[in-house]
């Protein structure tokens, strides 16, 4: 099997999730919507977004579902089954449309649109971000005061799910420190390599600098 990805958040995932699982697969840095490229791709991913996981005569894309099936494939709890199953897809599910969803408002502002200049950071939506993170961060860091990681003893991919977008914070600039249960959490996937530097040993490009001064005040 080989693995498409690119630097960007949801591929960045794909690649922790399967360096973490030592998944044998090979991968392959990718881009989709590069001049000449779509047709190459469509058949893989009709979207034509990153990650997408190739194997004989078939294509799996969405990073979830990549993750799902690499896990099952090591036979890892990685993706929790049978009792807990309930427990990490109620996090999972949560955290894409609240805390995972907050922190990709502000990091598509600060991070993504400067890299590739798509305009202007439109600082209001900037604060929309900023007020659905302070909502979704507060219960967060409750349930993390209790707990080391969101579904039993050890990380799954539920937690490597919640943190998408916080291994872009340098741009994005979330006020994490205001969360220290986050905080704490957040270190502990910093202290796993696959989460860390997922890309490292792969011909992986990468992503272009932004300019930290682009906001507007």
């Amino acid at each position: 099997m080989k693995l498409l990805f690119s630097r960007n958040p949801n591929p960045r995932l794909a690649v922790a999730a399967a360096r973490y699982l030592k998944a044998d697969i090979a991968f392959e840095f990718a881009s989709p919507t590069a001049p000449g490229q779509a047709e190459r791709y469509r058949a893989l991913n009709p979207n034509l977004t990153l990650p997408i996981l190739v194997g004989p005569g078939w294509s799996l894309w969405e990073t979830d579902a990549i993750a799902c099936r690499l896990s099952r494939d090591m036979r890892s709890d990685f993706w929790r089954g049978g009792d807990d199953e309930p427990e990490m897809i109620r996090w999972i599910s949560w955290g894409k449309e609240n805390f995972a969803r907050a922190c990709d408002m502000v990091h598509f502002e600060r991070g993504t649109k400067q890299r590739w200049r798509l305009g202007p950071i439109d600082k209001a939506l900037v604060e929309e971000g900023l007020w659905l993170f302070h909502m979704a961060a507060a219960i967060l860091d409750v349930v993390l005061s209790k707990r080391e990681w969101l579904v039993g003893n050890s990380v799954s991919y539920a937690d490597f799910r919640m943190a998408t977008f916080l291994a872009f914070n340098d741009v994005a600039r979330l006020p994490l420190d205001d969360y220290p249960s986050i905080s704490r959490w957040y270190r502990r996937l910093e202290d796993i390599d696959a989460w860390r530097d997922p890309f490292h040993g792969l011909e992986a490009p990468p992503l272009p600098l932004v300019n930290s001064e682009a906001e507007p005040d």
